[in-house]
């Protein structure tokens, strides 16, 4: 047997091809599936099945386009009413790749049509049987149980049958199988997931906070207390997975713009993104402009910060930027990008256009700034879970999803630092801000990583309020 996990570290997103003699199959692809015919090709397989554990809401999947470019079939729990040709699976089918089998689980409680599968080749018993959990169960984790409110079911509801799923259909597996799961750490499909990608069902049983000795009550109690909100597009994602995304290529390439064609755009209400790193973006930016930086958790923020169906202008370091943004954007979803601008802010700086900036301030100066200007606006706009657990005394939380809701509780006259866990979220929020007249913005460089390790390093300094 031949067995490869991708994955997607942008989108904490795991898939997977598995090969026998000459047949293969892929599990939960995501949208650019280049990569899986390419390895397919290079081991002799043909891809015979494309199979889905879920109806996934984090990300597109290229179900469609891979199916219609190898020929394979397309395979769904049978809950999935899916909108197009493919075959619905139930407890206890088996799929035969070569000599691998393929067994079925279904597993709900995540997703009402959530499986999983057990992977097993009679022929090689020196390979140790595997389980592909999907979003059921994740390392360290269980699949979040609230994403199912638009087909009729309580979160309350799904977690007792996820209960279920993992005691009855996954925890009764042999300790040794292998755990390979469709997310990683950062992914919000958990909350506590582990930057591990595999595991076993027995390192599970012992390490995993979910599948301790407890009632059904109090697992539905924890799994439905304290949820992270789940981001306005993951409905919108399930939904395209359910009637399947259109091909890469088939979306239209944005338009070059000069400065003056992006400026009337962005006049009309179109969204200038600029996704160059935060310290560039600092130097000078199209006023106005959003930033989101390729270099971190790039779609799942733009899914978050910009509303669905808006028109997108890109600002990149170059066209190789634009492609990527293009790519990473429809992954989620967002296929709305009209323009770029040509030659980037080289050419908005030739053109004599306005230029916006945000200053960079690094920890010292924050630390300095701390003790000695009471007037200072400390915003942290990480999550609520990571402020609780460690927070500069001075600092307010307001999270990065919700920051534009609450612009009003902050003054724009006073100078205001913005801090996160690195200096990604920052930028972003200080964008933000910008839109919204605050005129003496600073993004904190290395965000509370930095603070902590100068903390570490200067232990009688102003030091971090914890919890």
């Amino acid at each position: 047997m031949y067995f490869k996990q991708f994955y997607l570290g942008c989108l904490a997103h795991a898939s997977y091809l598995i090969g026998s003699r000459d047949e293969a199959a892929v599990v939960d692809p995501q949208r650019d599936v280049d990569q899986y015919i390419d390895e397919a090709s290079a081991h002799g397989f043909k891809i015979k099945y494309v199979i889905e554990t879920h109806l996934h809401a984090d990300f597109v999947s290229g179900h469609r386009e891979l199916a219609d470019r190898t020929g394979a079939q397309i395979v769904f729990g049978a809950q999935a009413r899916a909108g197009f040709p493919h075959i619905d699976v139930h407890e206890g089918d088996v799929l035969k790749v070569g000599d691998v089998e393929l067994r079925i689980l279904e597993t709900p409680g995540h997703t009402p049509e959530g499986i999983s599968i057990v992977v097993e080749d009679p022929m090689d018993e020196r390979k140790a049987m595997k389980v592909l959990t999907g979003d059921t169960l994740f390392i360290g984790d269980v699949g979040r149980p609230d994403l199912a409110g638009g087909q009729g079911f309580t979160p309350q509801q799904m977690a007792g049958v996820l209960y279920d799923s993992l005691h009855q259909k996954l925890m009764v597996l042999a300790d040794e199988v292998e755990v390979y799961p469709a997310h990683g750490a950062g992914s919000m499909c958990g909350r506590n997931i582990s930057k591990d990608t595999s595991s076993t069902i027995g390192q599970q049983k012992l390490f995993n906070y979910a599948l301790q000795p407890m009632s059904k009550e109090e697992f539905i109690n924890m799994m439905t207390s304290e949820l992270p909100e789940a981001p306005a597009y993951f409905s919108q994602d399930a939904e395209m997975n359910r009637s399947g995304a259109s091909a890469l290529q088939e979306l239209p390439r944005p338009a070059a713009l000069s400065p003056s064609e992006l400026r009337k755009l962005s006049m009309q209400g179109y969204v200038v993104l600029d996704v160059r790193p935060a310290a560039a973006f600092g130097n000078g930016h199209v006023p106005g402009a959003l930033n989101i930086a390729l270099t971190g958790q790039f779609a799942s923020w733009a899914g978050t910060l910009i509303p669905q169906g808006s028109p997108i202008l890109l600002v990149a370091e170059d066209e190789g930027g634009v492609d990527e943004a293009v790519q990473r954007l429809a992954r989620v979803g967002i296929e709305t990008v009209k323009g770029f601008l040509a030659r980037g802010m080289y050419a908005w700086d030739t053109a004599s256009e306005a230029v916006a900036t945000v200053a960079q301030m690094p920890i010292d100066e924050l630390r300095h700034q701390l003790t000695g200007n009471p007037r200072l606006q400390l915003i942290d706009v990480r999550r609520p879970a990571e402020f609780t657990s460690g927070h500069i005394a001075k600092a307010v939380s307001s999270p990065l999803a919700h920051l534009e809701e609450h612009v009003s509780e902050f003054d724009p006259d006073l100078p205001t630092a913005v801090i996160c866990g690195s200096g990604f979220r920052s930028s972003a929020a200080t964008s933000i801000l910008s839109k919204h007249r605050f005129t003496h913005l600073y993004n904190v460089v290395g965000g509370m990583t930095a603070w902590n390790n100068a903390t570490a390093a200067a232990p009688n300094t102003c030091a971090a309020n914890r919890g």
